[in-house]
């Protein structure tokens, strides 16, 4: 494979996105957590719900810093290293983009500063509804982000005048039935991986018989919003798979890996698909079982790979070993958190140390999902940057130098990485630390309207670390 300009510029596009989703997958679903979790506060008076609040915090004000500064070079490329696909997509991209700053970075701007310095300096409430805002604020940019990606994947409302593609309806563009089953696909794995982390974080301190009372109600919310997404994941995750099937049947052919029209289609469930060959080794499927998947019907005819020219056709591989991770990641986590969640009922979960591990080890899954779903999203759209109108090899900068392109994929890396290893170490420390650097804090112990002393409650007792000793 030559090495060119194009090939380095998606390459560092590609590490860049991946490296950013990473934390926004992490804060979406955490910001509504602590939403829940002051309001429970607030409801029960409960110091635990408080301590726990004030830990992931920290957390999340350092993960939501990591994903603000990676997030940033996402607009510099594109006048970089793809000028051509602003020219011709701007007054679409370009509006988008900017009603993300107008709405969601409003927000967050506005909110985010009394959600970690504000709560001796303001009412109960508007503490609430600020940190409610900061959550929304995640929520709003996640929704603009994906109208804006939904219409690379499926364009609709617009006209091509002048050179460059404009908006003729941003009604089309913005309840594009594409985006309405992408966007939730979206919000449902971050509230996912949200859901494990802490899950998984309560499975861990319960493992070292520390904090315990924090630890359960990290455990058992973690587990019972994970229980309850999941099947709702898996459905939008189906409804996307239609979309696909029906705006972009190349794609689709390409995740299952058929090169040749079938009617009625098996379903590939594990194979080494070979282009130079058009066929698949190693092949394993179920007959029928494509066409029911695709089309509800036992005798669909379900388009190949063949159907379409190879200079239309997206690499294989990638789409397909992408897709069976996500959805073997998928299956992994509904039985972790449906058993988790059985077991989590009873206070004795904490005697279950072979569930515990199960749980504190599947926290990497939602990530894993989450990358690999956009993987085939992205992957999977090749050769075309806006799908069926510009493709990726027109939409870079005309002149762009090999040399250029591998600086800066060189610079980016170099830095991407240093972020990323000290701040996954550093929250790494947080985690490890745990919410004993906040039992010092007075506050803590007082319910929001009236006295409350820890030996009131015997949960709080049960969250000091053990010592050998004892």
């Amino acid at each position: 494979m030559e090495v060119t300009a194009l090939l380095l510029s998606r390459i560092q596009f590609a590490f860049t996105v991946s490296f950013h989703i990473i934390f926004p997958s992490f804060t979406i679903g955490l910001a509504a957590w602590l939403t829940i979790l002051e309001a429970l506060y607030l409801t029960t008076g409960r110091p635990a719900y408080r301590l726990v609040f004030e830990f992931w915090l920290k957390i999340f004000g350092v993960a939501f810093g990591l994903g603000v500064v990676s997030g940033i070079v996402m607009a510099f490329q594109f006048g970089t290293n793809w000028s051509e696909l602003s020219r011709m997509t701007g007054p679409v991209q370009g509006p988008l983009l900017s009603y993300e700053s107008f709405t969601a970075f409003a927000l967050e701007a506005s909110f985010f500063g009394i959600l970690l310095f504000g709560r001796p300096r303001v009412p109960p409430w508007f503490y609430l509804f600020s940190t409610a805002m900061v959550a929304l604020g995640t929520t709003l940019s996640a929704f603009w982000i994906m109208v804006n990606n939904s219409w690379m994947q499926a364009p609709v409302g617009y006209a091509f005048e002048n050179g460059a593609y404009v908006p003729t309806d941003w009604l089309k563009i913005i309840f594009s039935p594409v985006v309405w089953v992408r966007f939730p696909h979206m919000l449902f794995a971050a509230y996912l991986t949200g859901a494990f982390c802490v899950a998984a974080t309560g499975a861990w301190y319960l493992l070292r018989g520390i904090y315990r009372a924090e630890a359960l109600i990290m455990l058992r919310m973690g587990l019972y919003l994970a229980a309850v997404v999941i099947p709702l994941q898996i459905l939008f995750g189906h409804l996307t798979g239609d979309y696909v099937h029906d705006y972009q049947p190349v794609k689709f052919a390409a995740v299952e890996g058929r090169w040749h029209d079938e009617q009625p289609a098996a379903e590939v469930v594990l194979a080494w698909p070979d282009s130079s060959t058009e066929s698949n080794l190693y092949e394993l499927k179920i007959p029928v079982l494509g066409s029911l998947i695709a089309s509800l019907r036992f005798d669909s005819k379900e388009v190949g790979l063949t159907s379409f020219p190879a200079q239309d056709r997206p690499p294989v591989l990638i789409p397909f070993f992408a897709f069976r991770i996500m959805f073997g990641c998928g299956l992994l986590m509904m039985a972790v958190a449906w058993i988790g969640a059985y077991f989590a009922r009873d206070a004795r979960i904490g005697r279950r140390r072979v569930l515990l591990w199960s749980i504190f080890l599947s926290f990497p899954l939602p990530f894993i999902a989450t990358l690999t779903g956009w993987f085939v999203a992205e992957v999977g759209r090749q050769p075309w940057t806006v799908y069926g109108l510009l493709r990726t090899a027109e939409a870079a900068t005309p002149f762009l130098t090999t040399q250029a392109a591998a600086t800066s994929l060189v610079v980016y890396s170099v830095v991407y990485s240093f972020i990323f290893v000290f701040g996954i170490f550093y929250i790494y420390r947080l985690l490890r630390a745990g919410p004993a650097g906040l039992l010092v804090m007075p506050e803590l112990h007082a319910a929001p309207n009236r006295p409350m002393s820890v030996a009131g409650h015997p949960e709080r007792a049960a969250s000091i670390p053990l010592t050998a000793g004892e």
